[in-house]
């Protein structure tokens, strides 16, 4: 659908609401979500009343565990307060007689003000949406993953409205802004990322907010291939290094994939080993059973000054607690500095880092606020470079590796820093070029001699890549694409071995195909 030009499509974001994505005369494509809500007047008398009555019968034993007991309960309180009617007034019993319409609109008005998100509930439902921006009053515009950025027919009338829903969405989150605080990077209960800007004192045009939504589910390695992210080879590549302990970093602009990719890649991390993941705010899934999650818990003392945990704490108090692997959200500060010194003493970090090619990277590594030794870089064994690039057929942007880096090392003798492109995508064919055959250290140096192969049968090791690859391949023509298929397949191909499951895999492919 991303070829039409004039869309006007309703679609189903989960009962009852559906969106209206529509191209007005002007040619502006505007998202129109379609809710059973209340009428102005009706909101105000009536949900304030309904809202004024339920709180007279919670108590302190009404405590719910999941999202789905809070639902049952709210509804079941709603029912002592209404009564179904073809008019709205008073019963004899002292319930609100309303009629069916108005009662499906105030269990959708109390759903999305209790459970949900309030105006944003569309739009987090929305599973083609990846950013909702806000930048003061107006409208709330949206980054679709089909029909690119559009305008909401959503929109606060006047900053006071604007900063009245702000203050209530961040005490949802649980990260109350003020004057005092007026920037808040937290979590939403779905799992999307927010950043939040309260007041014109930092704000000229207003309190604005910045929503980046995450799949409930991450995208699987085999997805990553068939969307063209990477191709088989590649992700052969990352199995052989993550299976033996490598660090590797995936580094990008903003929205580049570098967590998608980083969450896709680590099921190829040895399913038994201990895995410790530290982040701001937690984007990185991982389906290992032995994985310690941490999350960074931030306040602000009377100076300004920041107290409370921090990424710099918990990386440290990770290396205590003897993971197999650690892996860092986004490296920014001086926890880049311990990160090196945790791969110093044989602790492999996976990270995703801010950087657009390999020279920046360890040009930001190397400098201020991180300032990691020279001679330390070469612990970091390898760089994913990723980005989003144009695509001039859809007019789209489709998120590519653009390399594959190994890197070896500072050479002091010349002030440098060397590395080897083993992969690189071709603009012109959007194909992946294997420059590492016969010349990849990691491969032959580190990966070999783990494997006791000696150098006079290093062939065997680049055998061993196209083995993988033929796996990979043979899991997308068998149509393993769930997440949580991948990760039980490789965990099964660690159980039994390559050489067993490749039989079996190819049984699968052929089936799949139509085959005996």
């Amino acid at each position: 659908m991303a070829s039409i030009r004039e869309p006007n499509i309703i679609y189903p974001v989960g009962d009852p609401v559906y969106i209206h994505v529509y191209t007005k005369p002007d040619g502006l494509k505007m998202y129109h979500p379609i809710e059973p809500r209340l009428d102005k007047k009706k909101r105000e008398l009536l949900l304030s009343e309904v809202e004024r009555r339920i709180a007279m019968y919670i108590n302190e034993k009404m405590v719910p565990e999941t999202k789905e007991e809070h639902e049952k309960l709210l509804y079941e309180l709603l029912d002592k307060v209404v009564e179904l009617s073809n008019s709205t007034k008073m019963s004899k019993r002292g319930k609100i007689l309303v009629d069916r319409d108005t009662y499906e609109k105030l269990k959708y008005e109390l759903y999305c003000e209790k459970i949900g998100v309030s105006i944003l509930e569309p739009f987090i439902r929305d599973p083609y949406i990846e950013d909702i921006h806000c930048s003061g009053k107006g409208p709330i515009y949206i980054e679709h993953k089909i029909f690119g950025a559009l305008e909401s027919t959503v929109r606060f009338e006047d900053t006071k409205e604007l900063d009245s829903f702000i203050i209530k969405l961040s005490e949802i989150i649980g990260k109350p802004v003020s004057y005092r605080n007026p920037i808040v990077d937290a979590t939403l209960p779905d799992g999307s990322r927010i950043n939040i800007v309260f007041g014109e004192d930092v704000s000229r045009k207003g309190s604005n907010f910045t929503i980046r939504k995450f799949s409930k589910k991450p995208l699987s390695i085999t997805q990553l291939i068939k969307f063209g992210t990477m191709d088989a080879r590649i992700a052969a590549y990352l199995w052989m290094l993550l299976e033996e302990g490598m660090s590797i970093w995936v580094s990008g602009e903003t929205a580049s994939g570098k967590t998608t990719t980083l969450n896709a890649m680590s099921v190829f991390i040895r399913p038994d080993i201990k895995i410790v993941s530290i982040e701001d705010t937690p984007e990185v899934y991982l389906p290992h059973p032995n994985w310690a999650r941490e999350v960074v818990r931030e306040t602000e003392g009377s100076g300004g000054e920041k107290r409370g945990v921090t990424m710099f704490k918990l990386l440290k108090a990770a290396l205590r607690q003897r993971p197999r692997y650690i892996i860092v959200g986004e490296v920014r500060g001086e926890e880049g500095r311990v990160a090196f010194q945790a791969m110093q003493t044989g602790h492999p970090v996976l990270a995703t880092f801010h950087a657009a090619s390999v020279t920046k990277l360890i040009q930001r590594l190397t400098g201020h606020p991180i300032n990691v030794p020279k001679t330390y870089i070469d612990n970091l064994n390898a760089v994913i470079v990723q980005s989003a690039v144009h695509d001039p057929e859809t007019g789209k942007y489709k998120r590519r590796v653009l390399s594959v880096n190994e890197i070896l090392g500072y050479n002091p003798a010349e002030n440098s820093f060397e590395f080897i492109e083993v992969f690189s995508w071709d603009p012109a064919t959007d194909t992946f070029l294997f420059r590492g055959l016969g010349s990849s250290y990691l491969l032959e140096s580190k990966i070999a001699l783990l494997k006791g192969i000696p150098s006079y049968e290093i062939r065997k090791i680049y055998d061993e890549l196209e083995l993988r690859r033929r796996v990979i391949e043979l899991m997308l023509q068998a149509e393993i694409f769930d997440y949580f298929e991948v990760w039980k397949t490789i965990r099964w191909i660690y159980n039994v071995g390559i050489e067993k499951a490749l039989p079996k895999l190819e049984r699968m492919a052929r089936l799949k195909k139509g085959g005996a």
